[in-house]
């Protein structure tokens, strides 16, 4: 599974990856020995440390948490899986089980206080969007399903080469065969005939290279502004649309009832004046009161007796008009921005991971927010850092009317490791889920462009200061992804719920047959 992994795996491996875990599983079942817990989570636990281990650089302690409890996790729906396979018929069948278990899974595990969609088995694909342009139907969940579909054909042959059963071996062998090369060619077929529609808008995006732990949080507020405006002087001219600056570029506490006494805001706007149509997205810390009367929620931080304020990470949409947007980043990073509500674990607020930013859990917005362009009247779907790992997420903005996504994030908290390289991907899968472009700019890691069916235009170099240009598309159509949602995983929720009612319940009746049949 981490050989397969991107953004330098062999990717064809995945099909086999889980095979030998199938074999431990069939035959504990098959004895009815115990371990299948074990053996699953050593398993996870590995292939969570080889994919993530880039998380180290960031904090040792809390990478170690997540890779113990991620694999955790997966050995828990793992085990759920043997035992079900094992009541309901008997471990002779039932391998599908799997399939419903993990896409539901990987849908709660995306959606809940510590989530981490990182190893959702849809990303692996990331590297080869000529062959998942149907992910613009099923999402990344679509990738999971085809992932372990092929995993059971797989073992199904080598099961039947094992017991010399070659009719079997022929069958399995057609039916892996389809299930491997079918997606493909229905997605060869559409990337040739996917045209984007010309709605051109000119993008710049500037990678200042500043790095996290020796310089953003320690230069002067304007000298970072400097940087990123020096890059940006180099390629913008009268039809530059937008700059993207990075996530967290502006480095002074800004409160959000009195952005006009920002200094970096005002250098920023001067900027932009002298460009007629331009406009800019930056990245800020940001902080507001809690208003007097108002239910206090976890991410409410005490500044003196009876009063509170909450902290943001944010983004900053400025034109020419006086009003500036603001969109607060709504998708945290579990143990940096966000500690688990549960009161159990309110105490381990203390002990999250100071990544040189504000500290402890951040608040979110209770709605979507997009900026306007209310010049020609279209809307941007804002992405700060690792809310572009979410594809409903995503989706669900551009069903709310954006047609263009912009990401903008602080990827050298990882150095040179995977780490950045798997999130620029993470890009190429929205924009074929949503099929809009994607413009995304980092502080140092991998700023670039990606069109409608996933293709890289343009791309920084890691620990590059430069700023880049394209034209990209608008597209205000939509998916059935984005119309639908992740409708894989209500409809795996469902069918799982039934499958584990069904085999707790034959579980238990064959506990009571057996129990009589000892009294007899």
């Amino acid at each position: 599974m981490a050989a397969a992994w991107p953004a330098r795996g062999f990717t064809p491996l995945i099909f086999v990856a889980w095979v030998p875990l199938f074999f431990i599983q069939q035959y504990l079942g098959n004895e009815n020995k115990k371990g299948m817990f074990w053996y699953s989570w050593l398993a996870f636990f590995i292939w969570n440390v080889l994919t993530t281990f880039w998380i180290w650089n960031a904090t040792q302690a809390g990478s170690i948490a997540a890779f113990a409890l991620n694999s955790l996790f997966m050995a828990i729906v793992f085990q759920a899986f043997h035992l079900s396979k094992k009541w309901f018929f008997n471990n002779k069948r039932g391998w599908w089980i799997l399939i419903f278990y993990w896409i539901s899974f990987e849908a709660f595990h995306m959606n809940w206080d510590l989530s981490w969609p990182w190893l959702t088995l849809g990303n692996v694909f990331a590297t080869k969007h000529e062959w998942i342009q149907w992910y613009d139907i099923t999402g990344t969940l679509g990738g999971s399903l085809w992932v372990l579909a092929a995993n059971i054909a797989s073992f199904q042959i080598m099961n039947n080469l094992q017991h010399k059963k070659i009719m079997g071996v022929k069958i399995n062998s057609a039916v892996f065969l389809l299930i491997l090369f079918v997606p493909i060619v229905i997605s060869k077929i559409e990337y040739n005939h996917y045209k984007e529609t010309d709605h051109p808008v000119q993008v710049v995006v500037v990678q200042p290279n500043i790095d996290p732990y020796t310089e953003e949080f320690t230069l002067p507020a304007d000298t970072i502004i400097a940087r990123n405006l020096n890059q940006a002087k180099k390629v913008v001219t009268d039809s530059t649309d937008y700059i993207l600056l990075p996530e967290s570029t502006i480095q002074e506490a800004i409160w959000e009832d009195a952005l006009w006494r920002s200094q970096s805001l005002k250098t920023l706007k001067s900027f932009l004046m002298q460009y007629p149509h331009m406009s800019i997205i930056v990245g800020a810390s940001t902080f507001s009161w809690v208003k007097q009367g108002e239910k206090l929620t976890n991410a409410a931080r005490l500044y003196k007796k009876g009063l509170y304020y909450y902290a943001y990470n944010t983004a900053f949409y400025l034109d020419h008009t006086q009003y500036i947007q603001v969109h607060h980043k709504s998708k945290l990073v579990p143990g940096v921005e966000e500690m688990p509500s549960w009161p159990i674990l309110a105490p381990l607020e203390h002990f999250a991971i100071n990544m040189g930013g504000i500290v402890g859990t951040l608040k979110t917005d209770d709605h979507l927010s997009l900026f306007t362009n209310n010049k020609e009247d279209y809307q941007i779907c804002p992405l700060i850092c690792y809310e572009s790992a979410y594809g409903d997420y995503v989706a669900q903005s551009v069903k709310a009317g954006a047609q263009i996504l912009f990401i903008i994030t602080n990827d050298g908290w990882w150095g040179n490791t995977p780490g950045y390289r798997q999130h620029f991907l993470m890009a190429v899968l929205r924009a074929i889920e949503t099929r809009r472009d994607v413009a995304q700019s980092a502080t140092t890691g991998i700023s670039g462009f990606i069109n409608q069916r996933g293709d890289l235009l343009k791309q920084t170099k890691y620990k590059e200061a430069i700023a880049i240009k394209e034209t990209l598309n608008l597209n205000s159509r939509l998916t059935f992804y984005v119309e639908h949602g992740d409708w894989l995983a209500r409809g795996s929720t469902f069918i799982s719920a039934l499958i584990l009612l069904g085999s707790l319940v034959q579980g238990f009746m064959r506990r009571q047959q057996a129990n009589k049949k000892t009294e007899e």
